[in-house]
């Protein structure tokens, strides 16, 4: 083997620092002396100067309707074309759209919106949108709530 044979290392490892003199960072290691910002635990809120406020007090205050949207469990949109799969006169819930793979295990909500046409008539016992309402029961089908 030849060293200039030998593969390319082309992600560098982690600098180890205050591992003895050959290491080239030993006392301090790299960081300076002393102050704040050479110890070992920082807060997470540390901005770095007495005079500036830190980054946390800094951003807006979240107040009133709204806050905990991220919190909020929203219903998995599905489209009318793809109820066509399902056979005629079947009742649509949950179940079923799980049995019919058009939704995963994991979903609790299910809202049904008019994007397509739907050729087959249906029960559907599940939320749906006005334009979604009026293509079911323009083929034959039911939206019962």
């Amino acid at each position: 083997m030849k060293l200039n044979n030998l593969p390319k290392t082309t992600a560098r490892s982690a600098k180890r620092v205050g591992r003895g003199h050959g290491s080239g960072k030993v006392k301090t290691s790299g960081r300076g002396t002393k102050g704040q910002k050479a110890r070992e635990n920082i807060k997470l809120t540390f901005a770095g100067s007495s005079l500036q406020a830190s980054w946390l007090k800094r951003l807006p205050l979240l107040r009133g309707k709204g806050k905990n949207k991220s919190l909020r469990v929203r219903p998995m949109v599905v489209n009318v074309k793809y109820l066509n799969f399902l056979a005629p006169k079947t009742e649509v819930t949950l179940e079923t759209l799980r049995e019919a793979r058009i939704i995963n295990g994991g979903v609790s909500k299910v809202k049904i919106l008019g994007d397509g046409e739907l050729n087959v008539p249906l029960l559907v016992k599940l939320p749906c949108s006005g334009g979604a309402r009026t293509k079911i029961e323009k083929a034959g089908g039911k939206v019962v709530i």
